[in-house]
């Protein structure tokens, strides 16, 4: 009981978190104008990534479960998370949830440049 309890818990506030920060993601890929902040050709190989828009959406959205590290918390790590997934699967994921992480959505530019940089990570 006290396990459905603490993950109804964490699932709720991980909701609460993503619906507080989703504006401020949005607006930083909107400014980001497409600069991809420096990146390298491996974050480049996923796709077309704007990393600064995507590193905020991550530190907004996700980082309170994966850490910001990406190494992990509440949720799994994903420092290697796109030799596991597509960056389309990762989308899916991202849009519908799995498991105990539950559905996020959002602007689809947002999810998919977040996907496509998760998906870089090997």
């Amino acid at each position: 009981m006290n396990k459905k309890l603490l993950t109804a818990l964490f699932g709720t506030a991980l909701v609460l978190g993503a619906c507080g920060g989703g504006g401020g993601g949005e607006e930083g890929a909107e400014s980001g104008g497409g600069d991809t902040g420096g990146s390298t050709g491996e974050e480049q190989a996923a796709g077309d990534v704007n990393v600064q828009a995507a590193e905020q959406a991550y530190e907004q959205t996700c980082a309170s479960c994966h850490g910001g590290d990406l190494t992990g918390a509440v949720g799994p790590g994903l420092t290697q998370i796109g030799s596991k997934y597509s960056a389309e699967e990762i989308a899916d994921i991202i849009n519908n949830g799995k498991g105990q992480m539950p559905a996020q959505g959002g602007n689809v530019e947002n999810v998919e440049n977040l996907a496509n940089w998760l998906a870089s990570k090997k």
